[in-house]
């Protein structure tokens, strides 16, 4: 996905992760795009500082699946089907505990 892509996804409310699925992109009280690893809540910036370089390979980034596709195994939101670190059968979203 590109930078417009995962910006344009979470705007509008799809979550999209990043390398597998504890990695969750979101945006911040403050318009921060973030990265954050759910399970113990760190994050970083989801570009450089000049807000044009992703932190992360485009590949790497793709939006979780609906229950409906998890129903449909064919059909997947990675083109590869693959994540940096996920586990076999490894689908659907972590919620954030918290909003930075």
């Amino acid at each position: 996905m590109t930078l417009d892509e995962i910006k344009a996804a979470v705007d509008a409310g799809q979550t999209v992760h990043w390398a597998n699925t504890g990695y969750v992109v979101h945006k911040d009280r403050l318009g921060q795009y973030l990265i954050t690893y759910v399970p113990n809540g760190s994050c970083i910036g989801l570009t450089d500082r000049g807000g044009h370089r992703l932190n992360g390979k485009e590949t790497e980034f793709f939006v979780a699946q609906s229950k409906d596709a998890a129903e449909n195994p064919g059909s997947r939101s990675r083109p590869d089907g693959q994540g940096r670190g996920a586990a076999p059968g490894g689908t659907g979203a972590f919620p954030l505990g918290r909003q930075l």
